[in-house]
């Protein structure tokens, strides 16, 4: 969800960009007279020596009573917005430590990045893939596992997930103790030239 509304903000952000520098360019440049091009009637430059906003536009709401409540409102909704957006972008998505029950009923605790690395080699080892990537989210009481996996050119992907879960998952939950371990699979299949039959 984060990475559409970063890519949705940067998107509105790029093309308010673009549109503003397009009207200052226009306007700076004189090109509506250069290239004889009519412009819309809300066009905010006119011309090189135009301003942006006219001490008319600027006065235009001060005597209306619904004015600065509505400045204030929508400055106020904007800053919670790019709070929220901050705090989103500062959050750890990855666990850093599991909660690992030791035999004896005691708790240890294993690096989030250790477990990943392990799993991940693990799971490269595995016949038909070229290579995955795990990652670790929830809590360090309860794991998730993120996995993605590209699987070679003549891998066959029923057999890499049933290895997969059959071996890389159970290693990892029996060495960490846990009872389960919940997991997102993608399997994607490494680029290749076709072969050529004949």
């Amino acid at each position: 969800m984060l990475r559409t509304v970063n890519r949705v903000l940067l998107a509105l952000a790029g093309l308010l960009l673009v549109a503003l520098g397009a009207a200052v360019l226009v306007g700076a440049l004189d090109l509506q007279r250069r290239w004889d091009v009519r412009l819309p009637a809300a066009w905010p430059f006119d011309g090189p020596d135009d301003v942006l906003l006219t001490p008319a536009r600027r006065q235009r709401w001060r005597g209306r009573p619904w004015w600065w409540p509505a400045v204030l409102a929508t400055l106020a909704v904007t800053v919670l917005l790019a709070l929220w957006w901050l705090w989103a972008q500062g959050r750890r998505r990855r666990l850093r430590e599991v909660a690992v029950v030791s035999g004896g009923g005691e708790v240890d605790v294993v690096r989030g990045r250790a477990l990943e690395e392990a799993m991940a080699a693990e799971a490269g080892a595995l016949d038909g893939v070229d290579r995955a990537l795990v990652l670790l989210t929830g809590r360090r009481t309860a794991p998730r596992v993120r996995m993605s996996v590209v699987l070679g050119a003549r891998a066959a992907p029923a057999g890499a997930l049933a290895r997969l879960t059959g071996e890389v998952l159970r290693h990892a939950r029996a060495s960490a103790g846990l009872g389960r371990l919940p997991a997102e699979i993608r399997l994607r299949a490494t680029r290749h030239r076709a072969e050529r039959v004949g």
